[in-house]
C-alpha cells in the first residue's frame, strides 16, 4: 500500500525527532510493504523566517491533501525570540490553532501510561502509581477560550484584555462521542472534567456530556471539577480510564499527565477530524535549547508515529510492532538524558532512533 504524508519538522528539536520518527515509519514499510511518500511543509517561527506568518496557505493545502500528518514541535524561547515581537496571530504557537481549524481537528487524543521500565523515573512515590496507571486524555481542540474573541484596549485608562471562552452544544456532544467511543475499546470510564461550579459553559458542557453518556449504557460517568483532577493526577493517577474535557483544561492537565509517566519526552497524541484523517505530535515543545546537540527524546514523536499508524491508515499490526520495539529498547536498558537512571545505557537522539528502527519485527 501506498500512503501520502506530510512532514512538518518544525522549530527547535522538531527536525531531529521527526527525522528519527520517519526512520522508524520507512522500517515498518520496509518489513510490511508498504510504501511511505513524504512531503515537508513549513510550519512556526521556520515559516516565519521564510514567509512572514505562521502557516501559509499552500502549505494547509499541502497537508490537506495528503493521507496524514507529523509535526515535530514548533516555537521558540517566549522571552528572547524575535517571533514574540509580533501579533498574536503572527507568532509560531498561531500556525498550530490555523492547521487545527483549517483541517477541523476537533479531537485530541493523548494516552499517558507507565512503562514497567520506567517507573523510577516517574516523579510519584511507589506506594502511589501502583502497579502503574493507563489513561487517555480526550481533549476538544477547536473551541473555548483559545479560540474565543480576543482584544486588548484601555479602559477608563487602564490597559484590560479580553478573551473569550465560548462553547456550543454541538462542539461538547462531538468530543463528548468520541470520548465514550474510546471508553467503549478500554475498561469503560469516563470523567468529565469541568468548572461547572463556576463557569455557564462548563454547565452546558456537562449537560450535554450526560445526553451522550444515555447512549453508552455500559459506561460509567462521572464528573470532575479540573482543580480537583489536577491534584488527583498526583495522588491517584491509576483511577483514571479516559478523561474528556475542554480545550484550555485539557492543555494543562495533558502535559501534567505526561511528566507522571517519566518524562513529557514519553507522551504521544493524535488530533483527529470527523473522518480517518489526523495531525500527529509528540505533546512536548521545540526546546530550542537542547535543539542540535542530539540529547532530544524522539520516542514521542515516534509513538506519534504509531497512533498515525493505527487511526489513520487502520494499521493496527504496524502499530503494535512500533510501540514493542520502543518496549523492548526500554528494556534493554537505553535510554536519553530525560528518562535515564542509574544502571541504564544513556544514548543520543539518532542512536535511538536506530535501535528502535532495528527492533520492528513483522507479527504476521
Amino acid at each position: 500500500m501506498d500512503y501520502n504524508i506530510t512532514l512538518i519538522p518544525g522549530d527547535g528539536i522538531g527536525p531531529e525527532i521527526v527525522r528519527e520518527a520517519r526512520k522508524v515509519m520507512d522500517r515498518v514499510g520496509q518489513i510490511y510493504g508498504h510504501t511511505f511518500h513524504y512531503k515537508e511543509i513549513l510550519m512556526g517561527g521556520c515559516s516565519i523566517d521564510a514567509y512572514g506568518v505562521p502557516l501559509t496557505q499552500e502549505a494547509l493545502e499541502t497537508a490537506r491533501e495528503s493521507d496524514a500528518v507529523l509535526l515535530g514541535a514548533v516555537g521558540g524561547n517566549v522571552g528572547n525570540s524575535r517571533w514574540y515581537d509580533a501579533a498574536p496571530d503572527k507568532r509560531p504557537e498561531a500556525g498550530l490553532l490555523a492547521i487545527r481549524r483549517g483541517l477541523g481537528l476537533f479531537a485530541n487524543i493523548r494516552p499517558a501510561f507507565l512503562y514497567d521500565q520506567l517507573a523510577d523515573a516517574c516523579p510519584l512515590k511507589q506506594e502511589i502509581i501502583g502497579n502503574g496507571f493507563d489513561m487517555v486524555i480526550v481533549r476538544e481542540l477547536t473551541g473555548g477560550l483559545y479560540f474565543g474573541a480576543r482584544r486588548t484596549e484601555t479602559i477608563d485608562g487602564v490597559m484590560t484584555a479580553v478573551d473569550t471562552l465560548t462553547y456550543n452544544e454541538n462542539e461538547i456532544r462531538r468530543i463528548a462521542v468520541k470520548a465514550f467511543d474510546i471508553a467503549m475499546k478500554r475498561r469503560k470510564k469516563v470523567t468529565s472534567v469541568d468548572k461547572a461550579n463556576v463557569l455557564d459553559s462548563s454547565r452546558l458542557w456537562r449537560k450535554v456530556v450526560e445526553e451522550v453518556a444515555e447512549d453508552y449504557p455500559k459506561v460509567e460517568l462521572s464528573h470532575m471539577l479540573v482543580d480537583n483532577c489536577a491534584m488527583q493526577l498526583v495522588m491517584n493517577p491509576g483511577q483514571f480510564d479516559v478523561i474528556l474535557t475542554e480545550n484550555m483544561f485539557g492543555d494543562i492537565l495533558s502535559d501534567e499527565a505526561s511528566m507522571i509517566t517519566g518524562s513529557i519526552g514519553m507522551l504521544s497524541s493524535a488530533s483527529l477530524n470527523e473522518s480517518r484523517f489526523g495531525l500527529y505530535e509528540p505533546s512536548h515543545g521545540s526546546a530550542p535549547d537542547i535543539a542540535g546537540q542530539d540529547i532530544a527524546n524522539p520516542i514521542a514523536t515516534i509513538l506519534s508515529a504509531a497512533m498515525l499508524l493505527r487511526f489513520s491508515f487502520d494499521l493496527d499490526q504496524e502499530a503494535d510492532a512500533v510501540e514493542e520495539a520502543v518496549r523492548q529498547v526500554l528494556k534493554d536498558g537505553y535510554r536519553t538524558g530525560d528518562i535515564m537512571s542509574e544502571g541504564c545505557i544513556r544514548i543520543g537522539t539518532a542512536q535511538m532512533g536506530d535501535r528502535i528502527a532495528e527492533r520492528i519485527r513483522s507479527g504476521r
